[in-house]
């Protein structure tokens, strides 16, 4: 199947050079993510994170997609909760747009310690983010 799909992109850009090329663009620019931004797809990283002063914003441009979205946030962790099996870590105070990042170890991290999260982007039924699986490090 994949010969055949090579073949049919083959054929269709000798046949219009012009009319491909533009579409796969569109369709590439149109996926995910802004340069500047702090997702990145997949498992990437982004160069720079977003902060507690800038997360709400970010939030409302993080892209469409059913695809699994990185985010990557760097400040300072106001929560740290353990139950069981899994750690939740906050950052950003109430009254801001939270982060929690979801772990299984607190590796001496506490509230007050800057970090850095980067994990699995979702908005939860509350409209706060979740980063799940999450990694965190102090910075």
């Amino acid at each position: 199947m994949l010969v055949h799909l090579n073949a049919l992109v083959v054929a269709l850009t000798m046949a219009s050079p012009l009319l491909l090329p533009h579409t796969l663009v569109v369709a590439h620019a149109a996926g995910c993510c802004d340069p500047a931004s702090p997702f990145r797809e997949g498992e990437g990283l982004a160069d720079t994170p977003a902060t507690c002063s800038d997360i709400a914003k970010w939030a409302q441009l993080a892209p469409k997609t059913n695809d699994r979205i990185t985010m990557s946030i760097k400040g300072k962790l106001s929560k740290v909760e353990t139950s069981s099996a899994l750690v939740y870590l906050t950052m950003c105070d109430e009254g801001q747009l939270q982060v929690f990042c979801v772990t299984y170890e607190t590796n001496g991290m506490r509230a007050g310690d800057t970090v850095l999260f980067a994990g699995g982007y979702e908005r939860s039924a509350t409209g706060q983010v979740v980063l799940d699986p999450c990694l965190a490090s102090r910075e």
